[in-house]
């Protein structure tokens, strides 16, 4: 009788603990899925907002003491995707309301009702030799602009540095190859927090460094054009197999730098924090064996423990240090001291997701690039393989499929292996192939709104588990140049019709839903096509600077 009593207990706790779960499945079901999503149910200070960055977006490229970036004479040799340029952009810096310091993006932003704008100061724009001398215009610019921000509550989010390496540094001494990078890149840092710091409390030293030395210095599909053959056949100069790692390193030392002078002479007086933003591909196993699984794991400790495992536990990881051996550079006690723990949170930018393959072959090669070092072969969800010099380009490629598992499995490998680090999503948006002609009359973007919920959902469901997320900025605000695509692909919550001098605004249809969203309107996915224009406050018009909202 006794044992019969024993096995209906446990009998019972099992039932009870099965409909546990099922009750808890239902209600986050329901609480996502099953009924409208409303910013009401992130936590409280959540933020939201969209970004852009300073060659993208602002134009101006030779106007009031602006000087080339490594970026200006790639893209006027005609080496961008599409042979577009950003010597004019989305003209953000000329976008102020005449008479009168305003910005007509500004008044975007406000209309659409974002927490905060993430943009990046431009390092030839405000110091054009790369060190010495502030350029008064340039300082002026970026016043007025975190300024009218503040006016309308926008929290300004700042990176110090997104890819525009001043040209002159690159010229004199190799830019980010020679330690002195480090040096220069504080000093300008320095200037940032001492001219801004009172009014900017949100701060990014480096924008993908996980990415900018393969592109740049592997396969050398972007500026600089650093590489070496078989690993990039187009290069005049460059090592493959080993500048990405020297480039890197010098990034994670001047990002730790810049957070040390920050906390040592600004933090307490100014209150605000400071990060970096690392890119954040995931990587999923091709097949279930073993050999793939591993191979899953390697490419996400290549990818984004290269940069994690320095900024939580101070060294490279293990798996990098055997495969890569002396020519990954080493860390002092002093630098590994300095970058542990050297950010008050991670941003990372998140689009896609590879497939992984096991290539243990290439580890009996004589020289070896980041790849050949991670003994892996890359795969799309269709199971097309990808080639090294197309993997930049699959970054925010529209036709990659919408995963926002995904991002949820990004978020947990953060949480269990990084000590569940405060997380901001920086990035994360859908882009389609615009046909400038036609950009004021484009159908709905019905595709980008579906997009957005999938991850916004995805975000929640991570935060639910436990993840320290605190922000999702959508990329981008506006139609810019794209690094990996020019003009050709579009991923603006406004378009922007970027082959016109006078690059007119179009809201577009997913900017009503955000911010429908963020004004606390509750939305489910069927109402994606029936959200109404006039809610925001303007309609399918163009934007002119003299426009005015009804």
């Amino acid at each position: 009788m006794e044992a019969k009593m024993k096995k209906l207990c446990i009998t019972f706790l099992l039932l009870v603990v099965v409909l546990l779960h099922v009750s808890s499945v239902k209600a986050e079901a329901e609480a996502v899925g099953g009924r409208a999503l409303s910013r009401d149910d992130f936590p409280p200070g959540f933020i939201f907002g969209a970004g852009t960055s300073a060659y993208q977006v602002e134009g101006a490229a030779a106007e009031d003491g602006r000087k080339p970036s490594i970026w200006d004479p790639f893209t006027h040799a005609g080496k961008s995707f599409d042979g577009s340029n950003g010597d004019i952009a989305a003209d953000q810096y000329h976008k102020y309301k005449a008479g009168s310091f305003t910005f007509e993006d500004v008044k975007l932003m406000h209309e659409i009702g974002l927490d905060a704008y993430r943009f990046s100061i431009a390092w030839p724009r405000l110091i054009p030799d790369g060190r010495g001398a502030v350029n008064p215009k340039g300082l002026e610019y970026y016043n007025n602009l975190i300024d009218e921000l503040l006016s309308y509550g926008i929290q300004p989010h700042v990176t110090i540095y997104h890819f525009d390496l001043p040209l002159i540094l690159y010229e004199e001494y190799g830019g980010i190859l020679s330690p002195r990078f480090i040096e220069d890149f504080t000093a300008y840092a320095d200037m940032c927090f001492r001219e801004f710091g009172d009014r900017v409390k949100h701060w990014v030293t480096v924008n993908e460094p996980n990415i900018e030395p393969i592109g740049g210095y592997d396969s050398g599909i972007l500026p600089p054009e650093r590489c070496s053959e078989p690993f990039g056949s187009h290069c005049t100069v460059g090592n493959s197999t080993t500048e990405p790692y020297i480039v890197a390193h010098h990034l994670l030392l001047a990002h730790a730098s810049a957070v040390s002078l920050y906390r040592e002479k600004y933090q307490a007086k100014q209150g605000g924090s400071i990060g970096i933003t690392l890119l954040g591909w995931w990587y999923e196993p091709y097949s279930q064996s073993s050999d793939d699984k591993a191979a899953a794991k390697r490419m996400v400790d290549f990818h984004i423990g290269w940069l994690m495992d320095p900024l939580v536990y101070g060294d490279y990881p293990a798996v990098m240090r055997e495969n890569v051996g002396s020519r990954l550079p080493s860390f002092s006690k002093e630098e590994s001291k300095r970058l542990r723990g050297s950010f008050d949170f991670i941003g990372f930018n998140h689009y896609i997701v590879f497939y992984v393959q096991a290539d243990l072959s290439t580890l009996n090669l004589k020289e070896r690039d980041y790849y050949a070092d991670a003994a892996v072969k890359l795969s799309l969800l269709n199971g097309n393989s990808v080639k090294k010099q197309d993997i930049l380009r699959m970054k925010k490629t529209p036709e990659m499929a919408s995963t926002p598992w995904a991002l949820r499995k990004m978020l947990e490998h953060l949480k269990v292996n990084y000590r569940n680090p405060p997380v901001v999503i920086h990035e994360n948006g859908a882009g389609s192939l615009v046909d400038p002609k036609t950009i004021a009359n484009e159908k709905p973007d019905y595709f980008r709104v579906e997009f957005l919920q999938d991850y916004l959902e995805s975000v929640l469901l991570s935060i639910r588990n436990g993840s320290n997320t605190q922000g999702y900025f959508i990329w981008s605000l506006l139609d810019v140049f794209e690094f990996q695509f020019g003009c050709a692909v579009r991923f603006g919550l406004v378009g922007v019709n970027l082959n016109n001098e006078n690059t007119t605004r179009y809201p577009r249809y997913s900017s009503h839903w955000y911010s429908n969203f963020l004004r606390g309107s509750g939305l489910r996915r069927a109402d994606a096509s029936i959200i109404t224009p006039h809610k925001l406050g303007f309609g399918r018009r163009e934007l002119s600077s003299k426009a005015k909202f009804t």
